[in-house]
């Protein structure tokens, strides 16, 4: 009886190896999320991204407060052109189809990945929850999360117009996209990326002219200005469901809404810049895939803008990072990656009481275990050789 278990447990573990079975789960996880929401009436999030499309074709403020949806945009002009063939379907297929869009990106970013095909599907099973969190808001993060995954493996590859076009893709939709830069050391071709970079730039810049007028691109840059000043300024506060970085848990643990970002952002940075001291080990693929989860985490702990569904982005940082390990059974890798698989992926669901829930939420606490993960990296960045490390490239 043992025996046929064991076969059968083998067997179960052999399918969920295999890139099609992830595949297939991720596309289900889209469908199930985006058909839910469709039924509930809760797609406030895709009538944004929908409205981008037709506020843009009707030359129309893109970041004010329309009575169609609540909230308000804050994505680049470029985006017109992603939701366009979304905004043209009827809502309910629509919203599906996002969905799966955007997890086949996230996914093609993962397996581009220049490490073994198992690690690539550790990976993807890892971020499996944190997008499903980020599906039912039918975030873009998703996307934006391979599309930094693709940005460093092209570079890699020796790809810098690939990497450059993704970087300037992602940074024109959502400004996180510019971390993608912090990977320019690791090409030997830098002008060639520079001008890869100026040229994707300028053609993203220029694309959205075909669905409205020069003029008013230009004044939808300056209205995106105001209204990321603006966001920012709005997003620190001691109960909202945003500011979920290191900024936000220190005004709420300390009840002080006014302690202001730039000190955390000056520190951060800083500590971010320390591992690029050690050029030696540039060349190791295994410090490379560090930076890459320092980068990835980086962008989402010192963002106030940081929600819980943002955390894809974060969470494909600590997967990355435990992947890389010599030996993630180590107890103290085990416990740092479950405690934040609980903390940061587990903490919105129904898995931990509601006062629990609401306890994480109203401190921040779901980037706590991001933020000690990270520090870790830069500690490990800092003193290990990474030459021994094994990233099979198969």
């Amino acid at each position: 009886m043992s025996l046929a278990k064991n076969s059968i447990f083998l067997k179960i573990f052999a399918i969920l190896r295999k890139k099609q079975c992830v595949v297939v789960i991720y596309v289900l996880l889209a469908i199930i999320a985006g058909t839910k929401q469709y039924l509930h009436h809760s797609y406030n999030n895709y009538l944004i991204f929908k409205y981008v499309y037709w506020h843009t074709v009707d030359l129309q403020n893109l970041y004010n407060n329309y009575t169609d949806y609540g909230d308000s945009n804050h994505y680049g002009i470029i985006f017109s052109l992603i939701i366009a063939p979304f905004a043209l379907l009827p809502d309910g297929m629509a919203m599906i189809l996002w969905n799966i869009a955007n997890v086949l990106v996230l996914l093609w970013g993962i397996y581009s990945l220049p490490v073994s095909l198992n690690k690539r599907t550790i990976v993807a099973w890892i971020c499996a929850h944190e997008t499903l969190t980020a599906l039912f808001s039918f975030q873009f993060n998703i996307a934006l999360t391979g599309l930094m995954l693709l940005s460093f493996s092209y570079l890699i590859k020796k790809e810098e117009v690939k990497s450059a076009f993704f970087i300037a893709l992602g940074t024109m939709i959502k400004l996180y996209g510019v971390v993608g830069l912090a990977f320019f050391f690791f090409t030997n071709h830098k002008v060639k990326f520079i001008f890869a970079g100026i040229a994707a730039f300028l053609l993203l810049f220029v694309l959205p002219m075909a669905i409205s007028s020069p003029s008013f691109v230009v004044q939808s840059y300056i209205d995106w200005y105001h209204s990321l000043v603006h966001k920012n300024a709005s997003n620190a506060s001691l109960t909202s469901f945003q500011d979920i970085s290191i900024m936000g848990m220190c005004r709420r643990i300390s009840g002080n809404v006014n302690i202001p970002n730039s000190p955390f952002l000056l520190s951060g940075l800083v500590l971010f810049a320390l591992p690029y001291l050690r050029i030696k080990q540039y060349k190791y693929l295994a410090f490379r895939l560090m930076l890459l989860a320092s980068t990835l985490i980086f962008a989402v702990i010192f963002s106030s803008g940081s929600e819980s569904p943002t955390y894809i982005i974060a969470f494909a940082g600590v997967a990355i990072w435990f992947i890389v390990q010599q030996d993630p059974k180590k107890p103290w890798v085990m416990a740092l990656f479950i405690f934040a698989f609980v903390l940061t992926s587990l903490s919105p669901t129904d898995v931990l009481p509601r006062a629990v829930k609401e306890f994480i939420r109203l401190y921040s606490l779901k980037a706590l275990p991001c933020v000690i993960i990270w520090i870790t990296i830069i500690y490990q960045m800092l003193k290990e050789d990474f030459e021994p490390y094994s990233m099979t490239e198969k």
